[in-house]
């Protein structure tokens, strides 16, 4: 972002809203939603459900109404660009019953694991991260048992625990890292682009079920995505009504798509 002023750094931080936006068709409408406790969730009319978390930010009031069944997909992905972030919620979680739809990934070449796997980004690049300096936004289950053991880890967080950054930390911290990984989340906050832009010496990995599988994101500065695909609608609607933290995982896979022909640098 260095040397934007005005309208570029307004462009700039809108682009990948802009970009995910544009890709959709105009001819997919909405047929289920559910807002649960903790996840969004959207069902498109060619049958992918994208997921979003939910953020409990309604300081703006909320533009949707309360049944959207029927509303044009590509309309209601545009509320992504939303500041009431339940709204924003639903607009992410539509572009993910496009984008994250199971078809679409396996085109991109990416094969759906058997099981899914909650931890899977962490899980796979424990040993890679193993000496370095890791940064994570966004406090994670289990990360003190997955990577603090192997790596210089620094955990940034909006509702900071124990040994937290808080997340304005990312300004000095994440410029110094070897590994930043990013929940997708921040999609829905609108902190995203700038993240990026901060992690950009970084090799860095978007992670969690909000995650848009598109390369979009690569474009934008992510190297990995691992996201989430629903392989089984009606139970993961089922899940997120009951407002059950977890159980999403049960009706899906968790992937990674790395960006073709980058790795990390030593």
């Amino acid at each position: 972002m260095t040397g934007l002023r005005g309208d570029g750094i307004l462009n700039y931080m809108w682009k990948i809203y802009d970009t995910l936006i544009n890709g959709l068709p105009e001819g997919l409408t909405v047929s289920a939603s559910a807002a649960g406790e903790h996840w969004i969730a959207v069902r498109s009319s060619e049958g992918g459900l994208g997921l979003a978390m939910r953020i409990d930010t309604e300081s703006i009031p909320r533009a949707l109404p309360i049944d959207f069944t029927g509303m044009n997909l590509k309309e209601l992905a545009r509320h992504a660009k939303s500041w009431n972030f339940v709204d924003a919620g639903f607009g992410i979680a539509a572009l993910n019953a496009f984008y994250n739809h199971e078809k679409r990934v396996r085109a991109l070449g990416i094969d759906l694991p058997h099981e899914s796997r909650k931890n899977e980004a962490f899980d796979k690049y424990r040993a890679e991260v193993a000496g370095k300096k890791v940064a994570v936004v966004g406090h994670f289950p289990f990360l003190e048992q997955h990577l603090k053991p192997v790596c210089s880890l620094s955990i940034l967080e909006r509702r900071p625990q124990d040994g937290d950054y808080p997340d304005p930390a990312c300004e000095y911290i994440l410029g110094e890292q070897d590994y930043v990984f990013i929940t997708g989340s921040t999609l829905v906050n609108k902190t995203l682009p700038r993240l990026l832009s901060l992690a950009r010496n970084a090799w860095t990995v978007l992670a969690g079920p909000t995650v848009t599988l598109s390369d979009a994101l690569f474009e934008a500065g992510a190297d990995d995505l691992s996201g989430f695909v629903v392989t089984d609608p009606e139970t993961c609607l089922k899940s997120v009504r009951s407002g059950d933290r977890m159980g999403q995982f049960h009706a899906g896979a968790m992937i990674n798509y790395r960006a073709a022909q980058k790795q990390p640098t030593d």
